[in-house]
């Protein structure tokens, strides 16, 4: 079989990844947790997920039932390196909604003429309507990390993103609308296994591009970048939440949670919800560089 990108990813685990990290990757057993800092040893039993995701889904339809009744609108932002999770939890939120009122937004390169405009105005296009909830797979916080990362823009520019990036989402939440930031982290030796499952796949080798590839290098670029990225966003009105996800099961259904959780609707069930892991949800103060 064809390796995606003539096979660039096994040859940097081969070749180029630090030893600790291809080491933790060869010594791994299936479902093994490759982060010495995660506070769990092993991944989420599937039972045991499978039975909290269902009653947090029925919280989900519960909750969607409010926002199209009430006329609220929520904007959920998934952020996060590469191979960290973002459409799978997505996928898991929007499973057993309304399609039409939970709409996902995943934007390409902007075109020439999206490059001449103010830069949030292609996502301003994409906000809710009174009755809607709108997913954010990656936004307008590529200027503050991967744009950086790869020079796609100038610092002027990134330095006026952040001027007015608060702002941004300040006249948002002022205007009522429900505005979460997720930022999802993996570990540097997870992400690669994740990378080498995608690359060995038929089915999943669509997911690679040539961004991930070179990004393999860029890790400690990216760490910078998403460093600075906090310092300059994170704020009382749109705080950041980290996400830790090594085991997706886990960050899935506490990404879930902390939405569930901030929000009130009708008929809410808090025991459903259950409590969220401040180990594995909370402010930028648990983010693992």
């Amino acid at each position: 079989m064809d390796l995606p990108f003539d096979g660039a990813i096994t040859k940097y685990f081969e070749h180029d990844a630090p030893v600790e990290v291809r080491n933790a990757i060869r010594r791994a057993e299936k479902g093994d947790i490759l982060s010495n800092t995660y506070p769990h040893s092993e991944r989420m039993p599937r039972k045991a997920y499978e039975k909290d995701l269902y009653n947090l889904q029925v919280e989900l339809v519960k909750l969607q039932s409010w926002v199209r009744q009430s006329g609220a609108r929520v904007v959920i932002v998934f952020e996060g390196r590469d191979a960290a999770g973002k459409g799978g939890t997505i996928k898991r939120f929007r499973e057993h909604l309304l399609p039409r009122s939970a709409r996902v937004v995943a934007l390409s390169k902007p075109s020439d003429r999206e490059q001449s405009q103010w830069y949030f105005q292609r996502y301003i296009d994409h906000l809710p309507s009174g009755g809607e909830m709108v997913f954010f797979d990656r936004s307008w916080y590529n200027r503050g990390v991967v744009e950086k990362v790869f020079g796609f823009c100038t610092e002027e520019e990134r330095a006026r993103f952040f001027r007015q990036v608060m702002h941004f989402e300040r006249m948002m939440v002022n205007d009522g609308t429900h505005l979460f930031k997720f930022w999802l982290n993996v570990g540097r030796a997870e992400q690669l296994r994740r990378f080498l499952g995608r690359e060995s796949d038929p089915l999943k080798q669509w997911k690679l591009s040539n961004i991930d590839v070179k990004g393999l290098s860029k890790w400690n670029d990216y760490t910078t970048a998403i460093q600075e990225t906090f310092d300059q966003s994170h704020s009382d009105h749109a705080p950041w939440t980290i996400l830790r996800t090594d085991d997706k099961r886990r960050a899935r259904l506490e990404a879930i949670r902390h939405v569930l959780n901030a929000i009130s609707y009708a008929n809410k069930d808090g025991k459903a919800i259950g409590a969220i892991d401040s180990l594995l949800c909370a402010g930028p103060e648990i983010w693992d560089a």
